[in-house]
């Protein structure tokens, strides 16, 4: 008598699980190919150094108000930087010569471009998580519906035994649609939590940015106003007093 490995029965007995479900369990399959995928850039993706460098949120943190160079040594540190805060600080420096709420308004369409970035491909997660229990009930209906055909052609398919064999093989669908969205759910919450929690910090780290910023631009203002300018107005030289003619008395 041949005897199998254990674990040879437990792939047979899987992949059996997964034929049963016909059609629709294929398409729960790329359902989880598709969540797991998503799941796996969007986390890498998210990852707090590579949206809120330490480095720029540092410098922001420790800049004085009275610290021109550190706008500068700032302005540098976010040139070309490929992460969300580093750019959105880019467009605030870049526009300091506008008005603040000109350069908030623009700062403010910047970080809405930078947040739906940051958010692409969740919404496919939110999909998955509709569809997958949908298509794990509609297999197991479309499953039900073929069994019950199946022994109602004939009087003599009547055993219990294989009914209750044909049901659970037609609700295998809505175990995988049920196993596909609640992790896809917990994921979704997950990183869109993140998302807002690091855009309500870039908020809050640009904001005090641009608080910075103009108050050194106005202390500046206001010294060229108090300072008067250089005075062009030079003293005549002292006369010295004329001699005494010879004749006088």
């Amino acid at each position: 008598m041949a005897h199998f490995h254990p674990g040879l029965a437990d792939l047979s007995s899987i992949l059996r699980f997964f034929v049963q479900g016909g059609f629709f369990m294929f398409l729960l399959l790329v359902c989880s190919v598709v969540s797991v995928a998503v799941i796996v850039v969007r986390a890498l993706a998210l990852r707090r150094n590579f949206v809120v460098p330490a480095e720029i949120e540092r410098e922001i943190e420790g800049l004085r108000h009275d610290d021109p160079d550190g706008i500068v040594r700032l302005s540098r540190m976010v040139r070309n930087d490929p992460s969300a805060l580093g750019r959105i600080a880019q467009t605030g420096l870049q526009h300091l010569s506008w008005p603040k709420s000109e350069n908030s308004e623009a700062v403010q369409t910047r970080a809405r471009h930078e947040i739906v970035r940051l958010e692409s491909g969740l919404f496919v997660l939110e999909v998955i998580v509709g569809i997958a229990p949908l298509l794990g009930l509609l297999g197991a209906v479309s499953g039900l519906v073929r069994v019950f055909a199946a022994f109602g052609d004939s009087a003599a398919q009547s055993d219990p035994h294989a009914i209750a064999k044909g049901i659970s093989e037609a609700l295998s669908t809505t175990i995988v649609g049920l196993a596909i969205a609640i992790p896809s759910l917990i994921a979704y919450s997950y990183l869109t939590k993140k998302v807002e929690t690091m855009a309500a910090e870039m908020e809050s780290l640009v904001a005090d940015l641009l608080a910075k910023c103009y108050y050194q631009k106005q202390k500046r203002q206001h010294t060229a106003r108090v300072t008067p300018p250089p005075s062009t107005y030079e003293r005549p030289p002292a006369q010295t007093p004329a001699p005494a003619s010879e004749g006088a008395v």
